[in-house]
């Protein structure tokens, strides 16, 4: 566009005369400035007092080509007009923008530099370092981005630098003509419209366009169409529709704008408006939800037979802080909100809301926009290469039974209380740490009195006001423990560790690496040998005190828990048992047939009963073990008096024997002759002395080995432990285990009081 200046005009003679303001100001409009009307008139007049000149200069610049050459059709001369496409490129690029989680990336990336800086510098070789750092970075930007949280996917979605509308329009098309205009008087910069073509085929594009600056998203109004927009976008629908050209939506609004003009104008009215209209369109739509989808504001141009969505895009029908605003009163619940809605591509692609998902590079749609407007483009030609194959009632059907599977619902089947909206309960907000010591110790001190007196009550421990104050305390402790590692000054130290332990979490090898192990121990010394000089140690170690009371007390809640929670059910096998027909029966069998007899007394019973009733007990508590063995009791039966009784019997004769032995001759005298060495050596004994009474020891030893190996003394225990092993109470060794001493090993200990065994 040519410009032109103007030089100071010089007047003289009666032209400089009885000049007015509005005459000078109505001059300019005829391109010469500081000359009145009147003089004008008076030169074309041919007046002979002109003697003054007027010039223009014009400046040639070079003429912009984008996005259209200067002749890209050589049938038709000149080209496309150029205000037909006002969609420049930015004279300035855009500025980088970090999010929260992506600044550990940073700070690699700001390593790599420092090194590459040092290098060329000191002209030293660091590429080797340079490379390690590299493949960290990428790593680590790999391990990011294929672990995103949802309230991540969102920030990416809001990314200032994330490509527009027209930014993939001009990538994936050949050519490109933008539409304006509602036919209403208006046009809404936040919607644009325009035919394009891909591959030699004409679509009709439309999409929401935000800015790429702070001057193009007012200018765009963020986004957020007004009914003009709307109605700009419902026209364009029309007309594609009477020419039969495919409908491609993209999808990035935060919502429909919501000040009190735009609903004077019937904002909800153009909505419903197209929503109508869209299910009625027959030729084939696909929407692709670009950034973010909010609420109808998307969703009035996005009732598509195809919905796609870039991989970090999300669709919701209310942003994640205005549903934790709604459910927990803070906008600072936004992750939990984010998480719960499943707005991400992923979950909507489960839930069947979405048809698929579309690639991103890593780092996002903004790190490489022209590989990610390919992957749109290709997407666009698989889906319509699938949609064009139906006719215009299949295309109509398919696109109504999409909307229509969505969801589901049951009838007849009541709804449960604790799910009802109304009846949840407004959450406690967390307080931060560092709670003062005096106040921790009220609450603690008040929490045992409760305990104490729901203990005399009802005999149980409050466990949601004991697990709350547990919880408490945790987190007092570790604020209480980052105090200190910050006064030793190993906060650095322990972040470091932290990201390296993560990554190891991260990888595929879950084990720890020798040399991170060894780091953390050292680490862990290191703080536990200066802990005790911290400022705040004394708060700590209460805490820790007060956290192993909280937690004994938690212990003990549980296990009387689980004790009655066994007794309940042990009663109520039991009480299954007793009531058991076959059993009663017996019962009241045996029961009768007592009763008949007329006796008072079980000993004046006749043999025949007290047989029946030991073999009705036998087989209660056979039923009673089956009981308890199936709550992984074990039980252990009671031994049989009879059995008992030869033990002891037994018993008695092994000590008679022995007591024979000792009082021999031969061995009494070995015995006397120890107790004498042993007095002789005291407590410091030579070496002489000690092997005399080792030898001694041994000798005893030996007699007494060879006095126990009795023929009849071990036929006798032969005999005897094969009748306790086939008596049922026997089988599971109790009675071998009380007889279970008799060996031929012998010990011998002499005391300071010449006691011996």
């Amino acid at each position: 566009m040519a410009s032109t200046s103007h030089p100071p005009v010089a007047c003289s003679g009666s032209l400089a005369s009885q000049t007015s303001a509005s005459d000078l100001l109505r001059s300019s409009r005829n391109g010469v400035c500081g000359v009145p009307l009147k003089a004008l008139g008076r030169a074309r007049l041919g007046s002979k007092k002109r003697d003054f000149t007027v010039s223009a200069k014009v400046r040639k610049v070079k003429k912009h080509e984008y996005p259209w050459p200067e002749d890209p059709d050589h049938n038709v001369k000149g080209g496309v007009l150029s205000h037909l496409s006002p969609f420049k490129p930015l004279k300035e690029k855009q500025k980088p923008v970090t999010l929260d989680f992506e600044k550990p990336l940073m700070d690699l990336q700001k390593k790599i530099i420092d090194v590459q800086k040092m290098a060329n510098e000191t002209g030293l070789d660091f590429s080797d370092q340079i490379i390690s750092l590299e493949n960290k970075y990428l790593q680590a930007l790999k391990d990011l981005y294929t672990h995103l949280t949802p309230i991540q996917r969102v920030n990416i979605a809001r990314h200032p630098n994330r490509p527009t509308f027209l930014d993939h329009v001009f990538n994936i098309t050949e050519k490109f003509v933008e539409l304006h205009g509602d036919r209403a008087g208006y046009d809404d910069p936040a919607i644009v419209t325009g035919l394009g073509t891909i591959n030699g085929r004409s679509y009709m594009f439309m999409g929401h366009q935000k800015g790429r600056n702070t001057k193009e998203n007012i200018q765009r109004n963020f986004g957020m169409p007004t009914p003009h927009g709307y109605r700009k976008a419902l026209r364009m629908m029309y007309y594609a529709d009477h020419h039969g050209f495919p409908i491609i939506t993209f999808i990035d609004t935060p919502g429909a704008y919501a000040d009190l003009k735009s609903e004077e104008l019937g904002q909800g009215e153009a909505i419903a408006h197209n929503l109508r209209t869209m299910f009625g369109l027959k030729v084939p739509i696909i929407s692709i939800v670009m950034g973010e989808g909010g609420s109808g504001g998307a969703l009035a141009i996005g009732c598509a037979n195809k919905l796609l969505m870039l991989e970090n895009a999300v669709f919701y029908v209310a942003s994640p802080e205005a549903c934790a605003a709604i459910l927990w009163k803070t906008a600072k619940a936004s992750p939990k909100a984010a998480e719960k809605l499943k707005i991400t591509a992923q979950e909507l692609c489960r839930l069947q809301i979405a048809d698929g998902s579309i690639p991103e590079p890593l780092g996002g749609a903004h790190a490489d926009p022209y590989w990610t407007s390919q992957q749109i483009k290709i997407a666009i030609e698989e889906s319509m290469d699938e949609l064009t194959k139906m006719d215009t009632q299949e295309l109509l059907r398919h696109r109504m039974l999409k909307y229509r599977k969505l969801g589901g619902f049951q009838e007849g089947v009541p709804i449960d209380p604790k799910r009802k909206v109304n009846m949840k309960k407004k959450e406690v907000p967390i307080l931060p740490p560092g709670i003062p010591d005096v106040e921790l110790v009220d609450e603690v001190e008040k929490l045992k009195q409760e305990i104490l007196k729901a203990k005399e009550s009802t005999g149980k421990i409050p466990e949601l006001g004991l697990n709350e104050m547990i919880k408490k305390l945790r987190r007092e402790i570790d604020f209480e423990f980052s105090e200190a590692a910050k006064a030793f000054g190993l906060e650095e130290k322990f972040a470091m560790v932290r990201e390296e332990f993560a990554k190891t979490r991260n990888s595929n090898d879950q084990s720890i690496h020798p040399v991170l192990k060894e780091k953390l121990d050292q680490l862990k010394d290191e703080f536990n040998r200066n802990i005790s000089a911290a400022p705040n140690y004394a708060s700590l170690k209460n805490k820790i005190d007060m956290l192993q009371e909280m937690s004994e007390a938690q212990k003990l809640s549980e296990k009387n828990s689980k004790v009655n929670k066994l007794k309940e059910e042990i009663n109520k096998r039991l009480k299954e048992v007793m009531n058991r027909p076959d059993l009663k029966e017996k019962f009241d069998k045996l029961k009768a047939e007592i009763e008949s007899t007329g006796v008072s007394t079980a000993m004046d019973l006749d043999q025949g009963l007290k047989e029946k009733i030991v073999q009705l007990k036998n087989e209660m508590e056979t039923e009673f073990a089956g009981v308890f063995e199936s709550l992984g009791l074990n039980v252990s039966p009671t031994s049989l008096p009879e059995a008992k009784r030869k033990i002891d019997e037994f018993n008695n004769e092994i000590t008679t024997v022995m007591e024979d032995i000792v009082s021999s001759t031969d061995l009494k005298n070995k015995i006397e002759l120890l107790k004498i060495e042993v007095a002789k050596a005291g407590k410091t004994a030579d070496a002489e002395s000690k092997a005399k009474i080792q030898s001694l020891e041994q000798q005893i030893k030996q007699s007494l080995a060879q006095a126990m190996s009795f023929p009849e003394l071990k036929e006798k225990h032969e005999r005897l432990k094969a009748e306790i092993v086939e008596s049922p109470e026997g089988s599971n060794g109790s009675l071998l285990a009380d007889n279970d001493g008799f060996k031929s090993g012998v010990e011998v200990n002499v005391d300071a009081n010449r006691s011996f065994a």
